[in-house]
C-alpha cells in the first residue's frame, strides 16, 4: 500500500512535457538524453546518478551484432573506466570523456 502511494506521488511530480518528449523520442534522441543526464550529474559530482546513466549506456550496447560488437566492446570498457573514475572522484576525466562521446554521437546522428 505504501509503495503504491509513493509511486502515485512520484507520477504526480513528473513533468508532463518531459514525459511526452521522452515517449516520442527516437532511439538516437534518447541516447543523447542519457549522455546529457550523465554529464549534468557528473558536473554535480553525483556518483549514483552518473553511474546509473553509465549503466544505461552499457545496457544499450549490442554485442550480438557482428558489425557493432567491436565498437560495443570499446564503449563498454570506456563506460566502465568512467564508472571507476567516478568512484575515485576524478570528475574532470569523466566529464571530458562523456562530452566528447556525446558530441561524436550527435555528429553521427546529424542532430
Amino acid at each position: 500500500m505504501y509503495q503504491a502511494a509513493t509511486a502515485n506521488r512520484q507520477q504526480n511530480r513528473l513533468n508532463p512535457y518531459l514525459v511526452k518528449e521522452i515517449m516520442e523520442a527516437t532511439p538516437q534522441q534518447l541516447l543523447i538524453k542519457i549522455y546529457d543526464f550523465a554529464i549534468m550529474n557528473c558536473q554535480k559530482r553525483d556518483l549514483v546518478r552518473t553511474n546509473k546513466a553509465l549503466q544505461e549506456l552499457i545496457n544499450s550496447l549490442r554485442f550480438d551484432d557482428d558489425g557493432a560488437k567491436e565498437i560495443s566492446i570499446g564503449l563498454y570498457k570506456l563506460y566502465q573506466f568512467c564508472q571507476d573514475q567516478m568512484r575515485k572522484q576524478n570528475y574532470d576525466i569523466v566529464y571530458k570523456i562523456l562530452t566528447e562521446l556525446r558530441g561524436t554521437w550527435q555528429n553521427a546522428f546529424n542532430m
